[in-house]
């Protein structure tokens, strides 16, 4: 092998070495950089965050005070909508527990988006067109008998405990609505 051959072999593989000591050496350089850049970007973002809570709570608690001391009739709805904020936030987050305790426990799933798109597709249809409105498919008559003629036990028990449950809810409904468990009185009978 010639001398000037051996040389470029040599300084060839001198460099590939180098490299690569060069290149992992570097990227833990970088990754520490990186950490750091990140971190530094999360503290100013948390200290930016906090100083904005810090200013518009404040101003918040101050307009919600100068609210609450309007009178008349504007203060009394400011004061009902006032009274009424924690009861909302408790109940919907108790409807939305319990509506999470529902879903997991009947194994459903939300709907996908084509079964969103296939429901509501003829609505912006006849939005867009409102000439559209004579082609919607609406059930016939004699289609919806066919299907009752044609259920099976299961379904027959699933409409029944849903009829049931309706009227009951309805019932509870007009009792505390009535605040009394007995009917309504009577009025005297006109002759």
């Amino acid at each position: 092998m010639p001398a000037a051959t051996r040389a470029v072999l040599r300084q060839s593989q001198f460099l590939t070495r180098r490299t690569v000591v060069r290149h992992a050496s570097s990227t833990s350089e970088a990754a520490n950089k990186a950490s750091q850049t990140a971190s530094s970007a999360a503290s100013k973002a948390q200290e930016g965050l906090s100083k904005a809570t810090a200013a518009a709570g404040p101003a918040l608690s101050n307009a919600a005070s100068a609210l609450r001391k309007v009178g008349g009739p504007v203060g009394k709805v400011v004061k009902f909508v006032d009274s009424m904020i924690p009861p909302t936030i408790y109940y919907s987050r108790v409807g939305l527990e319990l509506g999470k305790l529902v879903f997991r426990g009947q194994n459903m799933t939300p709907p996908n988006m084509a079964t969103f798109q296939s429901y509501f597709q003829p609505l912006i249809n006849v939005a867009r067109n409102p000439a559209a409105i004579k082609n919607l498919s609406i059930p016939s008559p004699q289609r919806f008998l066919t299907r009752v003629r044609n259920a099976n036990a299961k379904e027959i028990a699933l409409v029944g405990v849903t009829a049931a449950e309706v009227i009951g809810f309805f019932t509870v409904g007009e009792m505390i609505g009535r605040m009394n468990i007995v009917g309504y009185r009577g009025e005297a009978a006109h002759h």
